[in-house]
C-alpha cells in the first residue's frame, strides 16, 4: 500500500505543504555535515589557540605533578586539588568547546535557515515499536544509511591510513629526537593528518547534503488528488466562494431596501427599471437616490413602495437616467434637477391635497439629451 502511495505521489511538495512540514520540524538534515562543520570548526580553534592550549595544558602538568608529600595523603585535599585542576582544565579548553557548539548550532542553518519547532520533542511512542524499528532498519532508506556509512569510514579511515602510512618514517624517528622538537614534530604531523581526513569529511558531506535534499523533497511528494484537496482547501469550493462574495451584496441590499419607505417618490420605467428617491428640505443640498435596481430588484422597490404608500412615478427616461447617472447615496444629476423637481412638485402637491382633489401626475417628464441610455431605440 505504501508504495502505491509512492508510485501515486508524482507532484512536488506545494509551499503550503512544505511550510506545514517546516512547522512540524520535518526539515532536510545532515549528520554529516553537522560532524564536518564541528570536526572542523574545533581544528581551526586549535591550531589558532595552539599557543594558549599549550601553555595552559603545560601549566596543568607543572602543578599537577607539584603536590607537597603530606597531601597525597589526606583525602578532602586531594578531592580539593582534583576539582580546581578540573576546572582550570575546563577553562582552558573551554574556547574550542564553546566554537564546536556554535558549528553545530549552526551547521543545520546552512540547509534550512533558523527554525524552532517543540514538535519533534513531543513523545512518540510509536516508535518504541520493536517491528517498526526492524522495519526501518531493513527498509531502502536502512540500506542507504548502511552503505553511507561504510563509505564515510572507508573515506575517512582510508586518508588516515595514506597519511599515516606515507608518515610512518617520521612517526618512528620521533623517538629519537629529543623531547620539544618531537612534540613539535608530533604535532605537525597530527595536524596536517587531521586536515587531510577534514578533507576526505568534506567529500562526504558534498554527497550527503544533495542525498538528503532530495530524500526529504521525495518524502514530501504528493498525488494530484492532495494537491487538488489543498487547493480547495485553501481557495474555498466554487459555491461557498460564491456565497462567501454574495454576503456583503445581500447586506447591502437589505440596507438599500430599508430605505425605500422613507423615501419621497420611486420613479419607474414602469418595470424594468426603479429608483427610490429621498430629500430633505434644508440638510439635503439637492435630492439623493437612496435605492436603484432593474428587474426583479427593481419589482422589489415598487411592492415596498406601495406598502408603504410612496409615491411612484412612471417616467421611462428619468428612471433610466437616474439609474445610469447616480449611485446610491449620491446626489442627483446637475443636469437633472429641473425633471427631479418637476417631480417632487407633484409629491409636494399629493401631501397637500385632499382625497377629492388628486393632483395628476406629470406626463411627460424630458431629461436633457444625452442622459436616457436608451435615447434614439425602439422603447
Amino acid at each position: 500500500m505504501a508504495e502505491e502511495n509512492d508510485l501515486e505521489r508524482t507532484e512536488p511538495a506545494s509551499p503550503r505543504r512544505l511550510e506545514q512540514a517546516r512547522e512540524d520540524g520535518q526539515v532536510a538534515r545532515s549528520q554529516e555535515l553537522g560532524a564536518f562543520a564541528v570536526m572542523a570548526t574545533a581544528a581551526m580553534a586549535v591550531w589558532l589557540l595552539g599557543g594558549h592550549l599549550l601553555s595552559g595544558f603545560t601549566g596543568l602538568v607543572r602543578d599537577g605533578l607539584t603536590l607537597p608529600a603530606g597531601a597525597a595523603f589526606e583525602a578532602d585535599r586531594m578531592l580539593l586539588r582534583l576539582g580546581s585542576q578540573g576546572a582550570s582544565g575546563f577553562l582552558v579548553i573551554a574556547p574550542v568547546l564553546l566554537a564546536a557548539f556554535v558549528a553545530a548550532m549552526a551547521a543545520p542553518m546552512l540547509l534550512n535557515g533558523w527554525l524552532f519547532s517543540v514538535k519533534p520533542l513531543q513523545p512518540d511512542f510509536s516508535r518504541l515499536n520493536p517491528l517498526k524499528g526492524i522495519g526501518r532498519i531493513f527498509s531502502v532508506t536502512g540500506l542507504v544509511e548502511l552503505f553511507k556509512a561504510i563509505a564515510k569510514v572507508t573515506v575517512v579511515g582510508g586518508v588516515a591510513a595514506l597519511v599515516l602510512s606515507m608518515s610512518l618514517d617520521a612517526v618512528l624517528s620521533l623517538a629519537a629526537e629529543p623531547a620539544s622538537s618531537a612534540l613539535a614534530h608530533a604535532t605537525r604531523l597530527a595536524g596536517w593528518t587531521l586536515i587531510l581526513v577534514i578533507c576526505g569529511m568534506l567529500l562526504v558531506v558534498a554527497v550527503d547534503v544533495p542525498f538528503q535534499l532530495w530524500k526529504h523533497a521525495r518524502k514530501l511528494r504528493m498525488s494530484r488528488d492532495e494537491l487538488k484537496r489543498e487547493h480547495k482547501e485553501s481557495e474555498g469550493a466554487p459555491q461557498i466562494k460564491a456565497r462567501i462574495r454574495s454576503l456583503p451584496r445581500e447586506a447591502a441590499r437589505r440596507r438599500m431596501m430599508a430605505e425605500v419607505p422613507k423615501a419621497d417618490v420611486v420613479i419607474t420605467n414602469p418595470t424594468h427599471y426603479a429608483v427610490a428617491l429621498s430629500y430633505k428640505e434644508g440638510s439635503m443640498r439637492a435630492p439623493r437616490v437612496v435605492a436603484k435596481g432593474q428587474n426583479l430588484v427593481a419589482a422589489r422597490i415598487r411592492e415596498l413602495a406601495a406598502e408603504h404608500r410612496v409615491p411612484v412615478l412612471d417616467a421611462p427616461p428619468l428612471a433610466r437616467a437616474l439609474h445610469r447617472h447616480a449611485e446610491i447615496g449620491d446626489e442627483i444629476p446637475e443636469a437633472l434637477y429641473t425633471a427631479v423637481a418637476e417631480v417632487l412638485a407633484w409629491v409636494f402637491q399629493l401631501r397637500q391635497a385632499s382625497g377629492r382633489h388628486v393632483p395628476l401626475p406629470p406626463t411627460d417628464v424630458r431629461v436633457p439629451p444625452g442622459m436616457d441610455p436608451q435615447e434614439g431605440k425602439l422603447q
